[in-house]
């Protein structure tokens, strides 16, 4: 089973790797690194997942791809990516408690430029809920937002490289 994702190992710990040397870079040039970074991750989820899935393909499978070995390769990569990307994320969130200040700072001064637009459009009330949950708002919670940002595109990503890769068996 291990050497059967071997890709996905790969393709998958380098993505999460990249994410955590994203926020890392990013933070020192912009207070809130965490958008970029999601957009960075938009960027090197399809690619790893790609990459790993075409390996896996043509390296570990003799050109064959069925739709869940495809889904089942893309599954460890987004998951490595996410999995590797929160826990670098955060430990060095950790590490760097003006990093994490610097992030809440930005989120609120976002949320009070756009506060006259968001009671007219959600009331009110949402708007002193998000408010208040981000006065609640922890390091692991940045962590796992960036996580879940990944594994949501990942599935879709999966979803469409599969579908585009599968290759199934000539019968003759």
């Amino acid at each position: 089973m291990l050497k059967n994702f071997r890709s996905a190992y790969l393709f998958g710990t380098l993505g999460g790797i990249l994410s955590c040397l994203a926020f890392f870079v990013l933070s020192f040039f912009y207070s809130d690194p965490t958008n970029l970074t999601l957009l960075f991750g938009y960027i090197i989820c399809p690619v790893a997942i790609f990459l790993s899935i075409k390996f896996f393909k043509e390296d570990q499978n003799a050109g064959y791809l069925s739709f869940s070995e495809g889904m089942s390769v893309g599954f460890v990569t987004y998951m490595l990516i996410a999995l590797i990307s929160s826990v670098g994320i955060w430990l060095f969130l950790a590490v760097s408690p003006e990093t994490f200040e610097l992030i809440t700072i930005a989120k609120f001064e976002v949320l009070e430029k756009g506060k006259e637009t968001i009671i007219a459009q959600i009331g009110q009330n949402s708007y002193d809920a998000t408010f208040e949950s981000l006065k609640e708002m922890t390091k692991l919670d940045i962590a796992l937002n960036d996580g879940i940002w990944k594994i949501i595109p990942g599935l879709f990503f999966t979803i469409i490289i599969s579908i585009i890769l599968r290759e199934n068996a000539n019968i003759s």
